[in-house]
């Protein structure tokens, strides 16, 4: 690990604040930047989320996707977490701080549309940004693709009749541009530019890959904490308006991504999985796919809704939280692979 990566928390708690004083400072700036965008799916985000994710799905060879059955305890894992989990395990915290515990700090007329907004970004499961933590915690590449991509498939079927049971709306409005385009640009662009650009490479051969990968490596990293100021910039003035609300609105989305993170992890330990598996197995159950959920939020509520709003919040503690636990899950390898009921079949595995 270089010096840079290192110190990457620091680095992280930098961007933040230099995000928040920025948007702060310069709102004209990061208006226009924030406006640039289709279907609310912002084009600037989105060119840095290619930096950071074309680099891992390099590594990706499709020859060996087929090898990812193997991984089926995984996959199941995730799913579970995913559909039949965090949605509801998110209502339930929504409905105990913002309905109760929290209620008499927050504005009366908006605690059905936090918890609704809380809901709603809970019921979709993250797409790009999983590349990133499965990366950083040597995850198997072919898992994480194949989980992203049969989550999305899901998704499509699954997000309305979630969040309408959960929020007992008889009709939700689907965004259906924004989850389209989100899918082809954070998961088929980039898968085809980075098979396209690893075929040629590899005419030089795997160390021509290898040396690529290097030059990469660095890029992927500063394009995330680029996109770390952007996120907190956009919302800078949002921030210091309403720091209370924001904060009282994080406590259950933490709750909610350390449980769902913890229990996809022990769950993959207790079946028998492979350390490379179980941690982006507990990222993508823990991890929300936020442009979808404000897109979700500001249809159904409006910009200026509390639903909006609570979605926001998860953009905001998204990266930073995540990297907490991508240390937690690289910090536990060592007991994840010790001694266990089942540790002889994790380490057989490996």
């Amino acid at each position: 690990m270089s010096t840079f990566e290192r110190y990457l928390t620091l680095w992280v708690a930098l961007c933040i604040v230099v995000g928040v004083a920025l948007g702060h400072l310069l709102p004209g700036f990061f208006h226009a930047v924030g406006a640039a965008e289709i279907a609310r799916v912002n084009l600037p985000v989105a060119v840095l989320i290619w930096l950071m994710i074309i680099p891992m799905l390099l590594r990706i060879d499709f020859a060996a996707l087929s090898e990812v059955r193997q991984h089926w305890r995984g996959i199941g894992v995730t799913l579970f977490i995913n559909w039949a989990v965090k949605p509801f395990s998110m209502a339930a915290l929504g409905w105990l701080f913002v309905g109760w515990l929290f209620r008499p700090y927050l504005p009366a007329d908006q605690i059905d549309s936090y918890i609704a907004g809380l809901i709603i970004l809970a019921a979709a499961p993250c797409t790009a940004m999983v590349f990133v933590w499965s990366n950083l915690t040597k995850g198997e590449p072919h898992f994480t693709l194949s989980q992203v991509a049969l989550n999305d498939a899901i998704m499509v079927f699954a997000f309305a009749p979630i969040v309408g049971f959960l929020l007992g709306l008889s009709a939700i409005t689907v965004p259906w541009d924004t989850l389209v385009l989100s899918v082809v640009l954070y998961i088929a662009v980039p898968v085809i530019i980075a098979q396209m650009v690893r075929r040629r490479v590899l005419r030089g051969g795997e160390q021509a890959l290898t040396r690529l990968l290097a030059r990469l490596q660095p890029l992927s990293l500063v394009a995330l904490l680029a996109t770390l100021v952007l996120l907190f910039g956009f919302q800078g003035e949002q921030i210091i308006a309403q720091p209370m609300v924001i904060a009282l609105l994080a406590v259950p989305i933490l709750i909610q991504v350390y449980f769902n993170a913890g229990l996809a992890y022990v769950l993959n330990r207790l079946s028998g999985e492979q350390h490379c598996v179980a941690g982006p197995s507990a990222l993508i159950g823990a991890s929300n796919f936020f442009e979808l959920a404000v897109a979700a939020a500001i249809s159904l509520f409006g910009f200026q809704s509390g639903a909006a709003l609570a979605t926001v919040v998860g953009v905001l503690i998204e990266v930073p939280v995540m990297l907490t636990v991508v240390w937690i899950v690289n910090r536990s390898k060592g007991w994840y692979e010790g001694e266990g009921p089942h540790a002889s079949r994790v380490t057989r595995n490996q």
